[in-house]
């Protein structure tokens, strides 16, 4: 019998406990999901570079065994062939990021026909959860604890948290 591969795709600027929801549901449909990094070209101001959203993606998933993460600049639907993917799992928050997915599965099954999209439904706890939500929150200093996974909650609060300023003493 053929192994079944499922990619899980994003750009997990950083992966949040909703993407990990999404990757340990698909770790139970398939005998192999690899977690892929990928560059998204309209998100231009990224806050961890490639390398250390798979190193922070690796260290959340390293208690899932049939998950590996990867990186790829390309084209999902070419680095699926070439890993003999059957599917992508992609996380739906709202009807909103239907469309935009819809778009891209029909996209991605134009230039790879034996490739299938599988939708799953946020969990209820993260329907309002993104990796932009975190990082503004972050940014302001706020607790993002609930949002992120303790292995990278540090990592994400020293590159994104404000810099406190040393107050001046008035001339």
């Amino acid at each position: 019998m053929e192994k079944r591969i499922a990619i899980c795709p994003g750009s997990f600027d950083p992966i949040t406990r909703g993407h990990l929801d999404i990757i340990e549901r698909a770790a139970g449909l398939f005998d192999e999901v690899i977690v892929l990094v990928m560059v998204n070209s309209t998100k231009t101001n990224t806050a961890f570079t490639p390398s250390e959203r798979v190193e922070m993606a690796r260290r959340v998933t390293a208690h899932i065994p049939n998950v590996t993460v990867d990186f790829s600049g390309g084209l999902l639907a070419d680095y699926a062939r070439e890993k003999g993917a059957c599917t992508l799992v992609k996380g739906l928050r709202a009807v909103t990021d239907f469309e935009y997915e819809f778009q891209m599965a029909l996209t991605n099954k134009k230039l790879n026909p034996k490739l299938e999209t599988l939708f799953l439904t946020t969990d209820i706890r993260y329907a309002y959860l993104s990796s932009s939500i975190v990082r503004q929150v972050a940014s302001f200093n706020g607790d993002i604890s609930e949002f992120v996974c303790s292995e990278i909650l540090e990592e994400i609060q020293a590159r994104l948290a404000p810099k406190t300023e040393q107050a001046q003493p008035l001339a």
